[in-house]
């Protein structure tokens, strides 16, 4: 299992067999609930996805609190994370292994992973700090429907 340090810049959480219970029955993917851009990326998941292999949750909820290091204050600086079986990941990391998960074609980007992490990291940085001016920002998180309720963790 990698250190998860490695993958947090030194910021310590949980590790993946101290999760209990249903949390920890499916991969996590963790957005920013008040970004349109990654609400957009979340409904494209739930397409992906259909059988709710990730559950997801919002930075701004109970289970991004409970599992998550603490986010920065400066929005701009939060990160789309994923937490699976082998640790926890960030930035291009978190979004290049929800690709591997959801297989098939998507899989392909997977081997972007070969491209070292501070060239990922820094295109991933430079739309992230961007993401409110290009799509826009929600007043509020997203409230799941009723079809998909059960995917999504508080």
């Amino acid at each position: 299992m990698p250190n998860l340090e490695t993958h947090l810049d030194g910021k310590s959480a949980q590790t993946p067999s101290s999760f209990g219970g249903n949390q920890r029955d499916r991969p996590i993917v963790f957005f920013d609930g008040e970004c349109v851009m990654c609400n957009r990326f979340v409904d494209l998941l739930l397409e992906l996805d259909p059988k709710g292999m990730m559950a997801i949750a919002p930075l701004q909820g109970d289970t991004a609190k409970q599992l998550l290091p603490a986010l920065p204050p400066n929005r701009e600086n939060w990160a789309i994370y994923y937490l699976d079986e082998t640790g926890l990941y960030s930035q291009s990391d978190a979004a290049l292994r929800i690709s591997q998960r959801l297989g098939g074609g998507w899989s392909l980007l997977s081997s972007f992973l070969i491209v070292p992490q501070p060239i990922r990291d820094g295109f991933y940085r430079l739309v992230a700090r961007n993401r409110y001016q290009i799509m826009g920002r929600y007043s509020t998180c997203r409230t799941p429907s009723d079809k998909d309720r059960e995917r999504f963790l508080p």
